[in-house]
């Protein structure tokens, strides 16, 4: 079990660095940074220790991504769209401001992908732990669990589509679907289906200005701005509605 809560911590803290870090990196400038130096040493003449260092380079490497490949993998690219629309549609500016937006992503994310992750822990990542499983095993293993979760919501039109420009066949299989064409058209997938909700939600907020500017344009009031009227009335519906609690439902039944 505190293996496990390791790893959710690790899982949250990556999906914390690559979209809330960038924010703060303006201001993180004079923060002494402590350097780290990878060397082969004389360890030419022994094959173990060259081994071992590439595997570290690896890992690096590997570990340096992982946020970004968290995120793409992940509800989160549906959710913080959706999100950010919202905030259009009302016309509220930088409220909520951004911090919210992707802390709330983050979330509902981390509590969408919970049984993902469960999946991935249990079936590759412990069993490698353990020493019950080899390391190319362990990775395929836990790859299948996402690769389930991507194919449930990814469009046949969007995989076929990088199957052809990558010239691959298709797999006999899902299972035998490979990330580089999976993960691009899961990511042009999301974006759709996060585009498509929020042209919904911007309807009913788009009437409410249209009915505002031609109130006004009939009063002969040209010199106030609609925004300015409408702001009120649209804060009001979604208060009247339960807005948060409409749209952050609907999103997480979304990938059931």
């Amino acid at each position: 079990m505190h293996k496990r809560s390791i790893f959710y911590i690790f899982v949250a803290v990556s999906l914390y660095a690559v979209v809330y870090m960038p924010v703060n990196a303006a201001g993180a400038e004079g923060f002494p940074i402590p350097s780290i130096e990878l060397s082969f040493g004389n360890s030419g003449d022994d094959p173990g220790r060259v081994s071992v260092a590439l595997q570290l380079i690896f890992i690096f490497t590997v570990l340096s991504l992982a946020p970004a490949i968290l995120v793409m993998v992940t509800s989160f690219t549906r959710i913080v769209v959706v999100l950010s629309l919202l905030r259009h549609a009302l016309g509220t500016q930088q409220i909520p401001a951004n911090q919210i937006v992707i802390g709330l992503s983050l979330f509902l994310t981390f509590f969408i992908m919970m049984p993902v992750w469960n999946n991935v822990y249990e079936g590759g990542i412990q069993p490698y732990m353990n020493e019950e499983m080899k390391a190319g095993d362990a990775l395929a293993a836990a790859s299948r669990p996402v690769k389930q979760f991507m194919m449930t919501h990814t469009r046949e039109k969007d995989l076929a589509l990088f199957l052809k420009i990558s010239k691959t066949e298709k797999p006999e299989s899902p299972e035998a679907m490979g990330l580089a064409v999976l993960i691009p058209a899961f990511v042009i997938s999301e974006l759709k289906t996060a585009f498509q909700i929020g042209f919904m939600i911007y309807m009913p907020f788009l009437i409410l200005d249209m009915v505002v500017a031609s109130v006004l344009l009939s009063m002969g009031m040209l010199m106030l701005p609609p925004i300015m009227v409408s702001l009120p009335f649209k804060l009001l519906l979604f208060v009247l509605v339960d807005g948060w609690y409409l749209i952050v439902g609907s999103l997480v039944e979304s990938f059931k």
